[in-house]
């Protein structure tokens, strides 16, 4: 099983609309990905730690596929309308994404 995460970066001033990504960007995705995706989650940032201190990430997206070439299969084909969404939701553009394989789960 690998995990496909998107991240995107605390700014200061940054706009990024966390309910329209959990509640509109992060759905669509998971619907025109289709049975490929096994499950999706959305984390939102609290702080880094200390009380106060801003997060290191705002929002972080996670998509689960049993394999890589699933995942890349899918992104291909709707890479245009979920580029398209980014507008909708944040100031900031794309998020970096982290690929990496599920070991150990409980």
């Amino acid at each position: 099983m690998i995990k496909v995460s998107i991240l995107y970066p605390y700014r200061e001033n940054g706009r990024f609309d966390s309910e329209y990504y959990a509640t509109r960007h992060m759905p669509l995705a998971a619907q025109l990905f289709g049975d490929a995706c096994k499950g999706w989650s959305v984390d939102i940032g609290i702080n880094a730690g200390p009380p106060g201190t801003p997060p290191p990430y705002v929002a972080t997206g996670h998509f689960l596929f049993d394999t890589l070439d699933a995942f890349y299969e899918v992104f291909g084909a709707h890479d245009k309308a979920l580029i398209d969404d980014i507008p909708n939701y944040t100031d900031g553009g794309n998020g970096t994404i982290l690929i990496s394989e599920i070991k150990v789960s409980v």
